[in-house]
């Protein structure tokens, strides 16, 4: 293949990729606000930084999920949000030693994360999908299995909760919450092999949900002649390599955010589950874009396998992580949600269980999940 000379190298650089350019640039005028000791400004462009570097590292996911196809694709996808959620919670658990709010805010982050993948990812991509297309089809074997084993991983949340409630013992409360971050990690694995290996088509569109179109030979030569981007044509493994610098850039912007995010709620008290809520709204909106732009393909079947796919790894693989890592701190993680959590949880998933059963979805069934949504975030506002 003949090399791209530089200029057109750069041409498709600004062209396509303008995002990690704006994303970087912020991250430059976050470290800039927080060497003056601004901590508003600092924590609004470590925000947007994070918002735009996350949304090329879903473009790089992209790329991966086409050319690994499913289910693998979309485990690159919720894998690369997960990884942001991640560090962005245990960041923050870090400010736990001087900062009273910290341990509260990340809880809050781990159930609202789950309640943003099914709702707003979920909901705005349904509405927006139903808009268009009236009504979409998917595999209903999939929304099935995931909201099966959501309500088993919600579930375990209860463990060390009704412990906190009932017996009150810090020492059970955290040997409950390290026994319940096992089970969920063993159930994860138990569902990667279902996922991957036993049940694979499961988690696949069929015929009776994929659109079928006929392409006329000038709509083929026109997509030949798109340019592609950047990523597109790097090697699967130079792209890897890739996502791993933007994580690494992301991480040190969090770090930031986390530092600034935190004074900010402890000195004008602002609410802990809305801070919360927010930082899952941050870490998943590169997914809920890639979800509208599915859905505006009717692709609601990837549609579908992202929001339940991140959620379940949400719950799944975020809190046996942030687990192991809190022991490296000194103050570890306990997974004593309070009742608004485990409750909206539950009802959350009941709801995308009775909006998605039946292998159909259409705008209107979006509106739910979205009223439910702010429903719980007027909740937060004002506790």
């Amino acid at each position: 293949m003949k090399p791209l000379p530089r200029r057109r190298i750069l041409s498709i650089i600004f062209t396509h990729h303008s995002p990690a350019i704006a994303g970087i640039a912020l991250g430059l005028l976050t470290m800039l606000f927080h060497y003056f000791h601004n901590p508003y400004m600092a924590t609004l462009f470590a925000a947007l930084s994070i918002v735009l570097l996350s949304l090329t590292v879903s473009e790089v996911a992209e790329v991966l999920a086409e050319r690994l196809e499913e289910p693998y694709g979309s485990f690159v996808l919720t894998f690369t949000a997960v990884i942001v959620e991640i560090i962005l919670l245990f960041l923050i658990l870090l400010e736990a030693g001087h900062n009273e709010h910290a341990m509260e805010t990340v809880k809050g982050g781990i159930i609202s994360a789950v309640i943003v993948d099914m709702n707003v990812l979920l909901g705005l991509a349904v509405f927006i999908g139903g808009l268009a297309f009236k009504e979409q089809e998917h595999n209903e074997d999939t929304s099935s299995t995931y909201t099966t084993i959501l309500l088993v991983a919600s579930s375990a949340l209860l463990v060390p909760s009704i412990l906190h409630y009932t017996t009150g013992e810090s020492d059970a409360l955290g040997t409950a919450s390290l026994l319940i971050g096992a089970v969920l990690f063993v159930f994860y694995i138990a569902i990667v092999i279902f996922q991957t290996k036993t049940h694979t088509h499961f988690f696949k569109a069929t015929a009776r949900s994929r659109m079928f179109r006929f392409k006329t030979r000038q709509e083929e030569d026109d997509e030949e002649e798109e340019e592609k981007d950047l990523f597109e044509m790097l090697s699967t493994v130079s792209n890897f390599v890739a996502i791993f610098i933007l994580i690494a850039i992301i991480g040190y912007v969090a770090e930031i955010f986390a530092v600034e995010g935190m004074y900010l709620v402890s000195e004008y008290h602002f609410p802990v589950g809305l801070a919360g809520l927010l930082i899952a709204v941050i870490s998943v909106a590169p997914e809920i874009i890639t979800a509208i732009r599915a859905a505006k393909n009717d692709q609601i079947q990837r549609v579908i396998n992202i929001a339940m796919g991140a959620a379940t790894v949400s719950i799944m693989l975020t809190v046996p992580i942030l687990l192991a890592l809190s022991y490296t701190t000194e103050n570890p993680l306990t997974l004593d949600f309070n009742t608004l959590q485990i409750g909206a949880l539950i009802l959350t998933i009941l709801l995308a269980w009775k909006t998605t059963d039946d292998g159909e979805t259409n705008y209107f069934e979006g509106t739910s999940h979205l009223i439910f949504f702010t429903c719980y975030a007027i909740v937060l506002a004002f506790m």
